[in-house]
């Protein structure tokens, strides 16, 4: 649990990065994740990270059931989501549930959901601006190992809240093969 709670902080101040670096023509942006485009896609990071934090700082583990709307700096609700949730999760966060609108589930594999989440979309939205995303490779380890527990036939294909797989080599890049189970073409580009 503390290698994946430090791979989280390191991916959403990373994020956070990205995040405070997009140009003023680069909000309407499509991303490789194609509900989104740049903006839509810093909203949905920012305010599901912010809710993520609430979750874990709250002691009985309760979260909105939705993303938290954000005001402002984007960037800093992200790096201010990031070190509330490190410091809940330093203090045993995760060994308790989360919930999130009333629907609980338990804290560790949250933990592993989110980590997993944040590397994805951060690979989205630093490949549609260009930019370099590089998260540790134990971290894309770990999530390359709970994400198919995840992406089960009932969530992924036509119609469902992931994209069918894309098929990669077996011996690609973790962040490669990583984007793929979750749907993306990691040779994407806009």
């Amino acid at each position: 649990m503390t290698e994946t709670r430090t791979h989280l902080h390191t991916v959403l101040t990373d994020l956070a990065d990205v995040v405070g670096g997009v140009g003023d023509d680069q909000w309407r942006t499509r991303t490789p994740c194609s509900e989104f485009d740049v903006d839509a896609l810093v909203d949905h990071v920012a305010g599901w990270s912010t809710t993520f934090a609430t979750g874990y700082a709250d002691p009985e583990g309760r979260a909105p059931g939705g993303p938290t709307a954000v005001e402002g700096d984007r960037a800093a609700a992200i790096r201010t989501a990031a070190d509330r949730m490190d410091e809940a999760l330093a203090a045993g966060a995760a060994q308790r549930p989360l919930s999130l609108g009333g629907a609980a589930m338990p804290g560790e594999m949250a933990l592993s959901m989110i980590l997993w989440e944040y590397q994805v979309h951060g690979w989205d939205l630093a490949t549609a601006l260009g930019r370099p995303w590089s998260p540790d490779p134990e971290g894309l380890e770990a999530s390359l190992a709970f994400a198919p527990m995840m992406l089960t036939d009932d969530y992924q294909g036509e119609g469902k809240p992931f994209a069918a797989r894309v098929p990669v080599a077996a011996d690609a890049p973790a962040l490669d093969r990583l984007v793929a189970i979750s749907g993306r073409d990691p040779h994407w580009s806009a």
